[in-house]
């Protein structure tokens, strides 16, 4: 086997999981998921059906990621986090056909205990907060807290904050340049 999947947790049939990749203890990937290579889920994580996550992807412990949550490479899930797939859930009624397809593109990070609504996109390298709800899209290097989730600032792909002197900034990764309150970023 070319990952890792400790004893306790629980992978069915019809999975696709890349070398490298550790599952943890209780952990269960149900049938129709995808997942990348180097990725890790820590314990109690609940992925799919029908998920795809891309490489690299670090998922914490108490994270349940459903249908219709897309994952692309790098991204950071943080402890007990939390995705929905319906904007207005009840018990008693079968939605599954409203379920909203949500984006985590590269490189973004979800803090602990974060609620991110369906139907929305998380751009690439943005940071989410600790307890934030996100309900909107969210712009690529964006730095989002609070309830709901409001941008405070920007990012750059190291994660720290990223100060500005002439509408100018960089980090180890990158040279990052504000315009029309947006990023324009050069790699380096």
């Amino acid at each position: 086997m070319a990952y890792f999947s400790h004893e306790t947790a629980i992978v069915d049939k019809s999975v696709e999981i890349g070398k490298g990749t550790k599952i943890w203890h209780f952990s269960h990937i149900l049938s129709g998921t995808k997942i990348g290579k180097n990725c890790s889920f820590g314990q109690n994580c609940v992925v799919g059906g029908d998920v795809t996550i891309g490489n690299g992807v670090k998922v914490q412990n108490n994270v349940s990621i459903y249908k219709g949550v897309e994952i692309e490479d790098d991204v950071f899930l943080g402890p007990s986090m939390v995705f929905t797939n319906v904007i207005n859930p009840r018990a008693f009624i079968q939605r599954k056909e409203e379920f909203k397809p949500t984006l985590l593109k590269k490189g973004c990070s979800i803090g602990a205990n974060a609620t991110i609504v369906c139907g929305v996109s998380i751009g690439e390298y943005a940071l989410i907060g600790s307890g934030a709800v996100v309900n909107r899209d969210v712009k690529p290097y964006a730095l989002m807290v609070g309830v709901p989730a409001k941008q405070i600032g920007w990012v750059g792909i190291s994660g720290n904050t990223l100060a500005f002197t002439n509408n100018k900034s960089q980090d180890d990764f990158a040279t990052y340049i504000l315009k029309d309150d947006n990023l324009e970023v050069i790699e380096k």
